[in-house]
């Protein structure tokens, strides 16, 4: 019993977690919502240029997007964000000073860039054929097609993976404490690991663990409300292609599942 009360103090002692709240709650959560929103800004836009030059006919834009994609999916995040973070340190002495908070940004814009190139990719390739003929005939230059017609759709398609995408990168934050982040700075896992360290007592990593869930699980949710939404055809303005055989919302998990960019 005593064993008991020992563990269950260790993990959930309240006054531990009193003590923590207030820097989990001013400092870290603002810190974590900065880096994900910012980093998932970056690689959207990065996601959306790789995903264009991957589906280009030119080798020259092709292949080195398809070579960006490969290495910065294949390398671990934590060793990235320290490449990224160690690396490029004395270029960000010269622009903004000892701050490794932009480049923290940075370095999971690029990792999230990898991943949401490809689920951009997925996603174009997964418009029928018949949308791009049907634009040309209507008079729209190959680009205008593609940019008013296919990426909307494909877009459209693939919001459940993009927000998994947002959700991985709200916990990918944890791993920008690897660059020594100013104590007005540290996000919710950093805050959780000092206070432990200091007491002895994980119940402040524990309710930072718990603030992780209090964002994540509510976006998953909306992931699945997002899918079955998409699934029964309501709330979309974007007609259903006329062809029978065009592709529906489970090809293109099929798609993403066949090239990798499906989130764990």
């Amino acid at each position: 019993m005593d064993a008991l009360n020992a563990l269950w103090s260790t993990f959930f002692d309240p006054a531990a977690m009193l003590a923590a709240l207030p820097d989990l709650l001013t400092v870290g959560l603002p810190n974590t919502l900065i880096l994900a929103v910012a980093s998932g800004i970056l690689g959207t836009v990065l996601g959306m240029l790789l995903a264009v030059a991957g589906l280009s006919r030119h080798r020259f834009l092709r292949w080195p997007a398809r070579v960006y994609t490969d290495v910065l999916r294949g390398l671990p995040a934590a060793v990235t964000i320290l490449l990224i973070g160690v690396g490029f340190a004395p270029f960000g002495m010269y622009i903004w000073g000892p701050n490794p908070y932009p480049l923290g940004i940075l370095a999971l814009g690029l990792i999230a860039g990898a991943y949401i190139g490809e689920i951009f990719r997925s996603g174009i390739q997964s418009i029928e054929t018949g949308q791009t003929e049907a634009a040309r005939a209507l008079g729209f230059s190959g680009s205008a097609a593609m940019r008013l017609v296919i990426i909307p759709q494909g877009v459209r398609r693939v919001l459940p993976a993009l927000v998994n995408q947002f959700i991985a990168l709200i916990k990918d934050s944890s791993l920008i404490y690897f660059l020594g982040l100013l104590a007005s700075q540290r996000e919710l896992f950093r805050i959780g690991q000092d206070a432990a360290a200091n007491t002895g007592n994980q119940s402040a990593l524990v309710l930072a663990g718990l603030f992780y869930l209090a964002i994540t699980v509510p976006l998953t949710h909306v992931v699945n409300a997002i899918d079955t939404r998409l699934r029964e055809g309501r709330g979309t303005d974007v007609a259903e292609p006329d062809d029978e055989d065009a592709p529906d919302d489970r090809d293109v998990a099929s798609v993403l599942v066949d090239s990798g960019s499906a989130q764990p």
